[in-house]
């Protein structure tokens, strides 16, 4: 138990400081919210948990088809707001807009031999 409260918190102190640090500086806030800190933990805990290298290396392989669907999201929001849509629209249609993806990329990706 002490093991999943420590990995909470430690990703927790991530999200919270890509927070404070965007709300002086919103371009290091993006830099440090695009470092692939979430997926270099969630790697570093499987391995701590499984020491499986195949599962190791399904998990990167995953984690890379999964990313490109999510980058639209990062132009879409930003677009709507520049045009006048509220926070809130804006980021339901990024999302909507990425699950869509998500979906595709989970229908289209077998039929090229990617494993998700």
């Amino acid at each position: 138990m002490f093991y999943l409260v420590l990995k909470a918190l430690i990703s927790g102190v991530i999200v919270a400081a890509v927070s404070e640090v965007a709300k002086r500086w919103p371009g290091l806030g993006g830099l440090i919210a695009s470092l692939p800190l979430v997926s270099v933990l969630g790697m570093m805990w499987l391995w701590r948990d499984t020491h499986d290298p195949q599962r190791m290396a399904a998990h990167a392989t995953g984690t890379f088809w999964f990313v490109l669907p999510s980058l639209p999201m990062f132009l879409l929001i930003p677009a709507l707001l520049k045009r006048g849509v509220a926070f809130w629209p804006a980021l339901a249609a990024g999302c909507v807009l990425t699950i869509g993806l998500y979906l595709a990329t989970t229908w289209i990706g077998p039929r090229f031999g990617l494993k998700l």
